[in-house]
């Protein structure tokens, strides 16, 4: 792989950041923590929608100036220039075709999960990184909620012995189908749980256990009107002899745990979400100085076997950690906080389980 091509000028100069997309992705994940990123300035936003255009205007940050809001991705495009790196938070079925194009203007590009709808999309959209030396950055921010990094810390202190099995869930109660493209039955919309918190929970399996040797899966299509799966499960075979169950549904009523972890010596068991999507969308940010994607301490998971538990520390979330480590790579040429071979490990999972 070639070394990333760093278009600033100078360190002084700021990453000036092309964010395509303006709808949940953009404005509650992408936008909030590019603008309050040391180095980062959110320079463009591309929405058609006037209420979007007015909202994205007032996110640039302190002291990061006015943004400017475009209609459509070739007025971004036009001026390649303006742009030091892309951020693609559209619709699934654009992530490609928008990727794409903006490596072939020779600009650095982040991309919402999935990158792609298949596996071999994404190693293509890596091969092509690779050959213009561009960075291509999954955005898998889940690698930074606050108890997967627990969870990371326990494994890598020893503190479980060796693991068996991990179970992880993203468990949720929408009986109403919301509709919208995230819930359409049209396989070229990439939508359906599989897709959307399959990618979180797939990808985590993978980076704590490493690669899967076997995939089975369960889909379901629960809810009357719905179209794509909303009750699926996922069971991974790793190479390492791990198993993983994943469970990732919109009809669970009550709720199972987020993480139940067994291992020779010990399991860990957590409830509840990392709060940091709550807050961002609650308009909160993170700030220097302040604490963020802090717990509290009644939510904090347990260690041990049977009656001999004790609450673990929950360590704090660090969303802000991703765009912190993609300014350093496009800086200092370090490595990407996740790559998009990763993302093709994880997508040939998901495609598995689709198939099955």
């Amino acid at each position: 792989m070639t070394t990333p091509m760093n278009r600033m000028d100078s360190p002084a100069d700021p990453v000036r950041v092309g964010l395509l997309g303006y709808g949940l992705a953009g404005s509650v994940f992408h936008a909030p923590l590019i603008a309050t990123t040391p180095g980062l300035t959110l320079d463009t936003v591309v929405t058609s929608d006037p209420g979007r255009q007015e909202q994205a205007r007032a996110a640039a940050g302190p002291g990061g100036g006015e943004v400017r809001t475009v209609a459509t991705a070739d007025e971004l495009f036009a001026e390649p220039e303006r742009i030091d790196l892309v951020v693609v938070a559209t619709p699934n079925r654009t992530h490609v075709p928008l990727a794409r194009r903006a490596l072939e203007a020779g600009l650095p590009v982040v991309v919402d999960k999935p990158l792609a709808g298949t596996a071999a999309e994404a190693r293509e959209l890596a091969r092509l990184a690779d050959e213009r030396g561009l960075l291509l950055v999954p955005f898998q921010n889940r690698r930074w909620d606050n108890d997967f990094l627990t969870l990371r810390s326990l494994l890598a202190e020893d503190r479980l012995g060796t693991v068996h099995r991990f179970e992880s869930r993203f468990e949720r109660w929408r009986p109403t189908p919301k509709g919208g493209w995230r819930e359409s039955g049209d396989p070229e919309q990439i939508g359906g749980l599989l897709y959307d918190l399959g990618s979180h929970l797939v990808d985590q399996a993978l980076t704590l256990f490493g690669p899967a040797a076997s995939v089975y899966a369960e889909h379901d299509v629960r809810r009357a009107g719905a179209e794509a799966d909303d009750d699926t499960f996922i069971a991974i075979t790793h190479e390492s002899g791990v198993r993983s169950h994943l469970w990732m549904s919109a009809t669970a009523a009550q709720l199972g745990p987020r993480f139940r972890v067994l291992g020779s010596e010990a399991a860990y068991v957590k409830y509840g979400l990392d709060p940091q999507e709550a807050a961002l969308r609650q308009g909160s940010r993170p700030a220097e100085g302040v604490r963020w994607g802090v717990e509290p301490e009644s939510a904090w998971g347990r260690l041990g076997a049977l009656e001999d538990t004790r609450p673990v520390p929950t360590l704090d979330g660090d969303y802000p950690a991703f765009y912190d480590a993609v300014a350093l790579a496009l800086r200092e040429g370090t490595p990407p906080p996740v790559t998009a071979h990763e993302a093709a490990a994880t997508l040939q999972v998901l495609e598995t389980a689709r198939s099955l």
